[in-house]
């Protein structure tokens, strides 16, 4: 038989925690989230909990752990687009369908007494948790801003009346084969066309400081229409700048600016941090840090983070200019690859971005839906 119980307790909040990586424990391709991030989602001030409502379940068979589940309202998405959803997130199981089954009873019988509809996921808060479930590229390593997971959690889901409703791909992106410098060339020219320039700062706090206001906006614009998105709040401005601070540097940003310094387009990259917290299980121990330092002074692989261009200047091609600075980290040396992360694969001018370089699709994942 197994037990559902709400995560009261520390204890229940620990194991919570833990159970994925327990679960996970020697597979060379998942990657845990810092904990010290991770553990936020139980104090009460969570910058999410402004907009958000959200219930957390353990699963148990004889007294022994074996899945876990979250729920979320996300009011403001809700609100958004007129609808009366849940989203559930940081699903975990064993491969047994009774304990799917009964997590996600729990979960949608929170929805139904809320006055909700509809059930999706998995989907975080906003866009920048981890979100999709993988169907695609399980031998391959996970990055950090994405959550692992076993191919069997796909049927337990689909086997519990969830489908589809939208689908992203992931890919490794290498420098294009000729070394012509012909993106360099095509960015110049465009550059010059419109009057465009690359918004310049000392260092990653000036360039936070100069720029976070209008990256922000732009995200909020270039992102308006995407699938799970919500408008950023002062609580998520700050968790992503404090989160900017520890892994990124000036190689691998790149704003753009017209000619009265207003933000028209955007690329943030971060080197991959995914090896050097996986010893550790996310814990920032001392012997981490230095992996993460290490890391992210001489990265082998480029994490794309965020590329936001204003709508209206979409479709002036201004978009070759990110493209030729994502070439010239590629072209860095020790660097092997870059990992775009989640791209909808109905986003046709994301997708298209990298017919410029060498790709490969190597990863698919799938947020599902179901009406309660």
């Amino acid at each position: 038989m197994v037990e559902i119980v709400e995560v009261k307790t520390r204890k229940q909040q620990r194991e919570f925690l833990n159970f994925p990586l327990e679960l996970y424990k020697g597979n060379p391709n998942f990657v845990p989230p810092l904990w010290m991030d991770e553990k936020k989602i139980f104090r009460s001030d969570y910058v999410y909990y402004d907009t958000c409502e959200a219930v957390y379940y353990n699963a148990y068979r004889e007294g022994r752990m074996v899945g876990r589940i979250s729920g979320i309202l996300q009011k403001a998405a809700n609100e958004k687009n007129g609808e009366k959803r849940i989203r559930f997130t940081r699903f975990d199981s064993v491969n047994d369908r009774e304990v799917a089954k009964a997590l996600f009873d729990a979960v949608e019988d929170w929805g139904r007494k809320l006055g909700m509809d509809t059930i999706c996921g998995p989907l975080g808060f906003s866009d920048l948790e981890r979100e999709g479930l993988l169907i695609e590229g399980f031998d391959r390593l996970s990055t950090f801003e994405e959550q692992y997971n076993a191919d069997y959690y796909q049927t337990l889901i689909e086997g519990l009346g969830y489908e589809k409703e939208v689908d992203w791909t992931e890919s490794r992106i290498y420098p294009p084969e000729e070394n012509d410098g012909h993106l360099k060339k095509l960015a110049d020219r465009l550059m010059q066309r419109y009057d465009l320039h690359f918004g310049p700062a000392k260092n990653v706090n000036d360039f936070l400081a100069k720029y976070a206001d209008g990256l922000f906006e732009l995200l909020d614009r270039s992102y308006d229409q995407l699938y799970g998105t919500v408008p950023f709040t002062k609580g998520m401005k700050k968790l992503m700048i404090d989160n900017f601070k520890l892994i990124i540097d000036l190689d691998h940003v790149a704003a753009i600016l017209d000619k009265d310094d207003n933000v028209v387009c955007l690329g943030v990259c971060f080197p991959s941090i995914a090896r050097a917290v996986q010893k550790s299980n996310g814990h920032l121990t001392p012997a981490a840090i230095v992996r993460v330092l290490w890391a992210i002074k001489h990265p082998k692989i480029i994490d794309l983070g965020l590329i936001g261009v204003d709508p209206a200047w979409a479709m002036r091609g201004v978009s070759v200019a990110i493209s030729a600075e994502l070439e010239r980290m590629l072209r860095a040396p020790g660097v092997e690859y870059a990992e775009t992360n989640l791209n909808l694969e109905d986003n046709l001018m994301i997708q298209n971005q990298w017919k410029r370089f060498k790709e490969v699709k190597h990863k698919r994942r799938r947020s599902y839906v179901k009406k309660l």
